[in-house]
């Protein structure tokens, strides 16, 4: 699984990169607006997915574990949603999609042109009116969410940005009150690459009541999974 990681998001990612003089994550946004449906979240989706398994792979959550996401989603039914770790906003729209009038994301990339790129595409779904991103390190937007954003707290969060910051943050998520009694974490790549860390603390943790659901890395046959907990209080 790292072999395979390390060869598309660096050996064979930086050669096309040099060859086209433009990102992946260019080539993603090139590839949906020419061929997706604008205003169409499920088009959108669908694209990206088509992408990722045909053309070059990307680190979505994509089609598999992307069914994970949507069965804790609409369980959930969230007023208030964060994810951290937007990349090209492919969960962001995944999410979006299935919340209910009046429900918001938060979305939180510290990518700049990561975050350019999500937008746009946030944009081209139609589903920008349910999304706020947030641009900026996780540790620094956190403590601001309850003044600066006015969450009083969160009902779903999806963890998707760097492995090593899943502990960290979720005790920050504790500790600036942004939990409630029933409030969900989903995190995504908790094998490949890997969060031995945060699955140690949440399961070792008796303010959370954990569940795994074993997949599939995206767009590959290596094993990954999920781990969703569920905030005690």
């Amino acid at each position: 699984g790292t072999a395979a990681l390390l060869w598309n998001e660096i050996i064979r990612e930086k050669i096309t990169n040099f060859i086209m003089n433009q990102s992946k994550e260019q080539r993603i946004l090139n590839f949906v607006l020419q061929n997706a449906v604008r205003g169409d979240p499920c088009s959108v989706i669908d694209t990206i997915d088509k992408y990722c398994s045909q053309k070059e792979w990307a680190m979505n959550v994509g089609d598999e574990k992307g069914l994970v996401l949507d069965k804790t989603v609409e369980e959930v039914n969230p007023s208030v949603a964060l994810e951290l770790g937007t990349y090209c906003g492919y969960s962001a729209v995944r999410i979006a999609r299935l919340l209910k009038t009046g429900a918001c994301l938060l979305t939180v990339e510290f990518n700049p042109e990561f975050a350019a790129i999500a937008k746009q595409i946030i944009e081209f779904a139609g589903v920008q009116d349910k999304v706020k991103l947030l641009e900026g390190p996780s540790d620094e937007i956190i403590p601001q969410l309850k003044k600066k954003y006015e969450v009083d707290t969160l009902d779903f969060v999806f963890l998707d940005h760097w492995k090593d910051k899943y502990t960290p943050d979720t005790i920050l998520l504790q500790e600036c009150n942004l939990l409630r009694k029933g409030s969900v974490l989903l995190a995504d790549n908790v094998i490949v690459p890997g969060a031995p860390e945060f699955l140690n603390y949440i399961r070792n943790n008796s303010h959370f009541q954990c569940t795994n659901y074993p997949s599939h890395l995206e767009y590959m046959k290596v094993e990954d999974a999920m781990e969703k907990a569920v905030f005690l209080g």
